[in-house]
């Protein structure tokens, strides 16, 4: 009997105790999470947070079962997970009560993560906070100028430990004599820095497709007490457009211990409400100039390949009511407004215009985007293909700066067009204002009027006649001051021409400004 009612009252404990624990987790529920515990169990799922803890907690404490509250642990795990190898350890915040404390989170690897001790810490209404697991289910994509070698710390989630805005993730590994051997025997890509290096990688937590380097704000990267280089932003040209920080590996191996001594890697990032992922990877990493030889050895697409992809574009359709006969391609590339060297394009693009591979793989080197200069369209290395036809017509054209493809795969240079254009456009001939027959003189006039310094006033109306000039143009007068007075003195001098022959002729009649009026004409 004394052994029944020990049972009994054993089981009203662990009862109690499992209730109590259930309210405190549901007390750290998102409503996300509220809304789908009060789905699973039939009830309402609408009104703000207060109602439906409210309506949880009630839920809990009148209708608890073991049904609700495997819903309720799935429901934490989910936000929570739990998994050896990371150990909270509880620090002290400066300037805080005994209450309250800032926990940093500790990962121990050797060459790959290995179990530890997990150390419980108050979190949320007095329940141990969970321990970070690695992510297994994240991938990240991989990149074109960094080839694995091995993976030192598989992408593992940074975990949330308090309410504070900055956050502080640990991790400690070590490296084996074989990875130290390969980081001190591989040859350096310039002064300082090693071909085969300890990269850092951070991303998203999100199991959906491969993700992306992405850097979480405000982080810092310390290695053995030692803050490490983080690339910054880049500034934008264009306005309100905020700076972009280039998300790509943290080389960490400056900073690391070359030997098999454990190496401590201290993250601190902002929370914003996202969650991210880091890892740990030793990688070889090429050059603009390797990637280069890799396309040309691995990735040259055929001539005739290139005539079929024409084809294919410029194949009659009878449902089309627009017929192209020809594609027009220019030989400038459009990164660098230089003609091409290399011609390469993305092979999932629809256009035949291409770009030079050396510039972008060296654009790509400082800034990747990887997208075509062309369309904007993602252009992976793996889909980039050197076009051997365009090569094989750069080689036979060197002043054509643009071609046009025919419908049976031919081409044809735009150059002689252009030639044409400028043959057949008529060429004005230059005259000299200076000389007399421009003036409407002949040379044996001008001379006779420069040597007498006199001029017949018979002569000086010939000047003025719809015949002088050059192609039929009229000579004006300037130093006439109006028309009427030229008409009234050439009148008057005809007169006393024909009436006085034998009287010489008057001297030239000279204008206001004291030059002879024959010798400024304007057409």
């Amino acid at each position: 009997m004394f052994l029944q009612l020990c049972l009994s009252r054993g089981c009203c404990v662990k009862m109690a105790a499992e209730l109590v624990e259930a309210m405190k987790m549901v007390k750290s529920f998102r409503v996300s999470d509220l809304q789908t515990l009060l789905t699973s169990m039939g009830r309402s799922k609408s009104g703000l947070k207060q109602d439906l803890v409210g309506r949880a907690l009630r839920l809990v404490q009148t209708e608890y079962s073991p049904e609700l509250l495997k819903n309720i642990r799935q429901l934490y795990e989910s936000r929570f997970p739990k998994a050896p190898g990371w150990a909270t350890q509880r620090r002290p915040e400066l300037g805080v009560g005994p209450g309250l404390a800032n926990s940093t989170t500790a990962y121990s690897t050797h060459g790959s993560p290995s179990a530890s001790n997990v150390h419980s810490a108050d979190y949320l209404n007095g329940l141990p906070k969970p321990s970070p697991s690695p992510a297994s289910e994240v991938k990240l994509c991989p990149l074109p100028f960094y080839k694995t070698l091995e993976t030192l710390m598989s992408p593992t989630e940074l975990v949330i430990q308090n309410s504070d805005k900055l956050q502080d993730s640990s991790c400690s590994f070590e490296l084996t004599q074989s990875q130290v051997d390969q980081i001190r025997n591989c040859r350096e890509l310039r002064p300082g820095i090693k071909s085969i290096q300890v990269v850092l990688r951070i991303c998203y937590t999100d199991a959906v497709g491969v993700q992306e380097d992405q850097y979480p704000p405000n982080i810092a990267v310390k290695v053995n007490q030692s803050y490490c280089h983080v690339p910054g932003y880049y500034p934008s040209n264009k306005p309100g457009v905020e700076p972009r920080r280039p998300c790509r590996p943290v080389n960490i191996t400056p900073w690391l211990h070359l030997s098999t001594v454990t190496n401590h890697v201290t993250i601190t990032w902002g929370n914003f409400g996202k969650r991210y992922c880091v890892a740990l990877y030793l990688v070889r990493v090429f050059t603009a100039a390797e990637l280069f030889n890799q396309l040309e050895t691995c990735s040259v697409e055929s001539a005739d390949r290139c005539r079929e992809r024409i084809q294919e574009k410029l194949r009659f359709d009878p449902e089309s009511e627009i017929a192209t006969t020809g594609l027009r391609v220019s030989l400038i590339c459009p990164l660098v407004k230089m003609r091409l060297g290399v011609p390469c394009r993305v092979l999932t693009c629809a256009h035949l215009q291409c770009f030079d591979a050396v510039f972008f793989l060296q654009m790509n080197e400082k800034k990747p985007t990887w997208t075509c200069p062309v369309c904007d369209k993602p252009a992976p290395f793996e889909l980039l293909a050197i076009d051997g036809l365009l090569s094989e017509i750069l080689k036979e054209t060197e002043d054509v700066e643009e071609i046009e493809y025919l419908a049976d795969g031919s081409w044809r240079p735009i150059r002689e067009e252009k030639e044409k254009e400028r043959s057949s456009t008529p060429e004005c001939p230059l005259l000299d204002i200076c000389s007399p027959e421009t003036n409407g003189h002949s040379p044996a006039h001008a001379s006779s009027t420069s040597s007498s310094g006199k001029a017949g006033p018979a002569n000086s109306g010939a000047g003025l006649g719809p015949s002088a000039g050059v192609g039929g143009g009229t000579v004006v007068d300037l130093t006439l001051e109006t028309s009427s007075e030229e008409e009234d003195s050439g009148g008057r001098l005809g007169d006393s021409d024909e009436t006085d022959d034998s009287q010489d002729s008057p001297p030239s009649k000279k204008g206001r400004y004291g030059y002879d009026k024959d010798l400024v004409t304007a057409y």
